[in-house]
């Protein structure tokens, strides 16, 4: 129903790639440079900063390789917008910083945002059949 124009099969596949690669991929980043992002965390007053930095690389390579391969769709986008809404708040508080952090937390927390947007817009379709999915928690 949804995908029947030609080419849409296709096409959200790639952005399905596109998205859930990339956050993936942001995720590994997270694990490979744990030793500096651990004190970040600690500096945006996180009460476990460790496990935060963990759980979070964990969470964006798991529901990020979910939304690629189109396996239970509604877990991986609700969690993937959930967790960017609170990230870009939390770790990417513009309004609270120094001037001379503003630009780049600003930067931060609209890619949060809008990544989460995209995350919203999958969890819409997460109800029909993804095309070229694994079909798995499909409803």
């Amino acid at each position: 129903m949804a995908f029947e124009a030609a080419g849409a099969a296709e096409l959200f596949l790639l952005a399905r790639v596109l998205f859930g690669g990339v956050l993936a991929f942001t995720g590994l980043n997270l694990f490979m440079n744990a030793g500096g992002m651990i004190p970040y965390a600690e500096a945006k007053g996180l009460p476990a900063p460790a496990a935060s930095v963990y759980g979070s690389g964990g969470l964006l390579v798991f529901s990020g390789l979910l939304v690629v391969v189109g396996a239970y769709p509604v877990v991986a986008a609700g969690a993937l917008a959930v967790f960017l809404l609170s990230s870009a708040v939390t770790m990417h508080d513009f309004w609270a910083v120094p001037e001379d952090q503003r630009q780049d937390e600003m930067t931060q927390f609209l890619k949060n945002v809008a990544m989460a947007g995209g995350a919203v817009a999958l969890l819409a379709v997460a109800g029909t059949a993804w095309p070229y999915s694994l079909a798995l928690g499909a409803v």
